[in-house]
């Protein structure tokens, strides 16, 4: 006897069950770690309570702590802040890889050694490497005395304390430790580049800066893009490197957002304000990103 097939709708519910099993540990801490937190944030931007005096103080205020928030000039100078941030560290920080995965994509001796390099300040803690910046751009530190040196300087800066060049250490450590991991990216998408093309661009005369500009760019411009919208997304929650060099320091000049968020919820206790800022924040990288999925139709070859 031929024995019988199992129902076709059975089979696929035996299917769709073992499927949900897979996914259900990600859902569930997806939605306790994350969207929880998140409607949680978002009931409370619109109220206001004591963390001392517990939840039967809480009062629905409407959009009061946006109102305020935005009134209050510490979050408008973090908020500038973070943009700054946005507008160097990303672009600094895909240029640079860019150009070091082009070179590395040759004939150079040292490669496998150079992309560790590269690559272990990623991995490395940022508390621990921001530690290292700290003590390089102290007033007494490796930069100043080289500088000073150099006679590019009459006096030591103090990068710590000044307003006009605070930023600068955060800025520089940030780059420094994304290069790696897209350098590996950038470095994988070239290898993927057809080498016929560039035979191609060769017997037509074009010159390497010319290959590089017809052929490897548009190439690897789905790498570009997805590079600019993580890089966008984190260095808009920018928190370790900044936090580390204002901890014990009452300048404004280089805080983020994020480390407003936490101030104003964790030292203050307001957590109604505080859910209005990370409530903006979480606005701003939205429409940033939308912006970035429009313009990529016009520059990202899939």
């Amino acid at each position: 006897m031929i024995p019988m097939k199992k129902p076709v709708n059975r089979v696929k519910r035996k299917e769709n069950l073992a499927g949900w099993a897979f996914i259900a540990p990600t859902m569930i801490a997806f939605l306790i770690l994350t969207a929880l937190p998140f409607f949680i944030a978002l009931f409370l931007s619109f109220a206001q309570v004591s963390y001392f005096k517990g939840w039967d103080t809480l009062k629905i205020v409407g959009f009061q702590n946006f109102i305020d928030i935005f009134q209050d000039k510490d979050f408008v100078t973090s908020l500038g802040n973070t943009f700054v941030y946005v507008v160097t560290i990303v672009p600094l920080s895909i240029i640079l890889s860019l150009v070091f995965a082009y070179c590395m994509n040759g004939r150079i001796y040292g490669k496998k050694f150079l992309r560790m390099a590269f690559f272990i300040p990623y991995i490395s803690s940022i508390v621990a490497v921001g530690t290292v910046f700290k003590f390089l751009f102290r007033e007494d530190g490796i930069i100043n005395n080289i500088l000073l040196n150099l006679h590019i300087l009459s006096q030591p800066i103090k990068w710590a304390m000044d307003p006009r060049f605070s930023k600068v250490p955060i800025i520089l450590l940030s780059v420094w430790a994304s290069i790696g991991y897209q350098l590996i990216l950038f470095t994988a998408a070239m290898q993927n580049v057809p080498v016929s093309l560039y035979e191609a661009a060769k017997l037509d005369g074009a010159g390497s800066f010319r290959q590089f500009w017809s052929i490897t760019l548009p190439m690897i411009s789905p790498t570009i893009f997805y590079l600019l919208i993580t890089r966008t997304m984190a260095v808009f929650k920018i928190f370790g490197s900044v936090n580390v060099f204002t901890m014990g320091t009452a300048i404004n000049s280089n805080r983020s957002v994020v480390l407003e968020i936490y101030t104003t919820a964790f030292s203050k206790y307001e957590f109604g304000p505080a859910s209005a800022m990370s409530m903006v924040l979480f606005a701003i990288i939205m429409v940033v990103t939308g912006i970035n999925f429009v313009g990529q139709k016009k520059w990202v070859h899939y």
